[in-house]
């Protein structure tokens, strides 16, 4: 009898099911709609909007083998007192968007990069606040080798697909040494600018750190001749490591508010660069025929 069958409308079978006008049943929509939901949500930031910054800045950090843990310390130190200083928040809401984007890296030979701070949004003190604790937790030990050219590599990626979009993309390097490791910096530099990055540097001039072999005591040269570059590029050396936290301040603020870099030690890019850009490499080879 019907109703009663085991095949009878009553067991709920399939084909007893409503279905739209292609014959497919609304389970089955249901389940198309949830993978539908599930691809947006694993699509991630890529399909979300990004986000409307005046800048997006690396700080990539020189911790090679030559620089002390007195040194390495004075950096963290020094760039987390920059960026909650009144200047440098100043400098954040002065923009037309009234945010930056920044992401914390540290670096030394070719492979040799790690990310200490993630892209993150600064709008005010408490984003600064919250990036300034993050670089004061704790202190690694120095990598081996330097290699700017990998830095830069390593930097330049990190824009893609960062959530954000900025006015202006900008690379902050700071290193004690040239490059020894890796490709040529000037074609590292030069990839970065053809992709509309500003590079602009901090040659560390000090002479507490190890490995006298590599000092130059013109690094603020090679810096302007082979790795910066880009609208508005600059240079500030710091001769001592009490000039430091200064330094990073007034580095800070020309980069997030574009200012022209006129001010007193700041070095703009050469119109024609004249320093051999391997002085780096060739001190390395010279330094092992030496010993053997």
């Amino acid at each position: 009898m019907a109703g009663k069958g085991r095949d009878g409308p009553s067991q709920g079978r399939a084909w007893a099911r409503p279905l739209d006008n292609r014959g497919r049943s609304g389970a089955e929509w249901r389940m198309r709609a949830l993978l539908v939901l599930a691809g947006l949500l694993l699509a991630g930031p890529a399909a979300a909007a990004e986000v409307e910054v005046d800048v997006e800045l690396v700080l990539a950090v020189d911790v090679s083998r030559s620089m002390t843990p007195h040194e390495l310390e004075i950096q963290r130190r020094g760039y987390a007192e920059a960026l909650v200083s009144p200047e440098v928040i100043d400098a954040i809401r002065s923009g037309p968007r009234g945010q930056v984007a920044v992401t914390y890296v540290e670096w030394a030979g070719t492979t040799s990069q790690r990310v200490i701070v993630g892209w993150t949004l600064l709008r005010g003190r408490a984003d600064a606040e919250a990036v300034a604790a993050q670089l004061s937790v704790h202190f690694e030990s120095a990598l081996r080798r330097t290699s700017i050219s990998g830095a830069l590599d390593f930097a330049s990626g990190l824009f893609d697909g960062n959530g954000f979009s900025g006015l202006s993309q900008v690379i902050d390097v700071s290193g004690d040494g040239p490059n020894n490791q890796g490709r040529r910096v000037d074609a590292a530099r030069d990839d970065a600018l053809v992709r509309g990055i500003t590079i602009n540097g901090l040659p560390l001039m000090t002479r507490e750190g190890m490995g006298a072999q590599w000092h130059l005591d013109d690094l603020d040269i090679y810096y302007r001749d082979c790795v910066v570059g880009g609208p508005g590029a600059f240079v500030i050396p710091v001769l001592e490591w009490r000039h430091f936290p200064r330094a990073v301040r007034r580095k800070l603020v020309l980069e997030l508010v574009a200012r022209p870099p006129n001010a007193a030690q700041v070095i703009p890019v050469a119109a024609e660069a004249s320093y051999d850009c391997l002085i780096g490499e060739k001190i390395w080879d010279n330094m092992f025929d030496d010993w053997n």
